[in-house]
């Protein structure tokens, strides 16, 4: 038996989608490889670059490629400590004006906040149209008494005279001479009455009891006042003020009376000559702080109860200068990188004191020899070799 197998098999028949992804799954698969070939290539010539950064060479020696730093040597010079302060202002000698006498109606104030009054100078008056007529009645109490002093006097003048004749006994001159005492003693009740109505009614006026410029006024025309009203003016006596600087316990131990300081009242561009009249024997024990009273002549920008900043000069000592791109902070404080005898960076704590125009002073932490780095110190790290060359060699 003859049999014959054919088969025929077309184009149609075959998956070309099936091809198509065998196909891309080719391509990718070069290109993973491709990419891992380059990666490698990358870490190796990182590799070789930090080799070669870090001035490490095949037989271990340091290379030349090291990072150049500039450095300075600071020394030590004489500068002027200066501590910045601040407080408020105030009265040196603050003087409440009151009632003296009994009080009563105001009649006329005659000053107000902003104005100087001299000593004695009537500020403020009370009507006193009640005292008045009491000081005429006893003025006039005062003329009976002396009417009556004269004539007993004159009575025992001619009682005296007739002694001798026998015409008045010698009782009758002892009852003359009484009533003559009589009439003294109540003519000196009658000034003292007048003398004491007369000081009160004086003291019906709101007088300046010292020089000074008026910091308050509370009293108008037609209030009543009594010895309870309070203050009625406010006065700085001979117009001085003062500031009340708040400083740290060692800062107080650094400054003394006598001191020479400028001020600079907040809000103003003025800066003013004071001088430190007292220094505060006692430390508050919450705030650890004490008080230096700055004497200050008056000055229109002195406003009482406003703030005003100091510098207060506590004498010379011998301090490294650095300029401010030489001063790295962080949470540990201040410091500095300073590069060591095998030119590597060092960190440096140190203590920052007073600033200058020429740059900041170190209370602390550098003896001056040190080559210290200028600048760009953030990007440095303890232990890394540098190549350090002078700031003069720099320029």
């Amino acid at each position: 038996m003859n049999m014959n197998y054919e088969s025929t098999i077309s184009s149609e028949d075959i998956d070309v989608s099936t091809l198509d992804d065998q196909d891309n799954s080719a391509r990718n698969r070069t290109r993973m490889i491709v990419v891992a070939a380059l990666l490698v290539a990358i870490a190796i010539a990182y590799v070789a670059y930090q080799l070669f950064a870090s001035g490490q060479g095949a037989d271990g020696t340091e290379a030349s490629q090291a990072p150049v730093v500039t450095v300075v040597v600071p020394g030590k010079q004489s500068v002027t400590r200066t501590i910045n302060v601040t407080g408020t202002l105030a009265a040196r000698r603050e003087i409440p004006v009151g009632v003296v006498g009994e009080g009563g109606r105001i009649t006329r104030v005659y000053v107000d906040a902003g104005d100087w009054v001299k000593q004695g100078q009537i500020m403020a008056s009370i009507d006193r149209s009640v005292q008045s007529q009491q000081a005429a009645s006893l003025q006039a109490s005062v003329g009976v008494s002396r009417a009556d002093l004269n004539l007993a006097q004159a009575n025992l003048d001619r009682a005296e005279k007739l002694v001798d004749r026998g015409f008045i006994s010698k009782a009758d001159i002892d009852r003359l001479t009484a009533t003559r005492d009589s009439a003294a003693a109540r003519l000196n009740v009658s000034l003292a009455q007048l003398n004491e109505t007369r000081a009160r009614n004086n003291r019906l006026n709101i007088v300046a009891p010292k020089s000074g410029y008026v910091l308050d006024r509370n009293v108008e025309t037609g209030q009543t006042v009594t010895q309870g009203s309070g203050t009625l003016f406010r006065l700085a006596q001979n117009g001085e003020m003062e500031l009340q600087a708040q400083l740290s316990e060692s800062d107080l131990a650094n400054i003394s009376v006598g001191v020479t300081t400028e001020v600079v009242p907040v809000g103003t561009s003025k800066t003013l000559t004071g001088q430190i009249w007292q220094v505060s024997p006692v430390i508050d024990s919450q705030t650890r702080q004490g008080v230096a009273k700055i004497a200050l002549s008056y000055d229109e920008s002195l406003r009482p109860g406003g703030f005003a900043s100091a510098k207060i000069q506590s004498g010379q000592n011998q301090a490294s200068v650095l300029p401010e791109s030489a001063i790295q902070n962080d949470n540990q404080g201040s410091f500095v990188y300073i590069i060591d005898k095998d030119d590597k960076v060092a960190r440096r704590d140190v203590a920052i004191g007073a600033v200058f125009s020429t740059g900041v002073s170190i209370a602390s932490g550098l003896t001056g020899n040190e080559r210290v780095v200028l600048r760009a110190g953030g990007f440095l790290n303890p232990g890394e070799s540098v190549r350090a060359v002078n700031e003069d060699e720099g320029k």
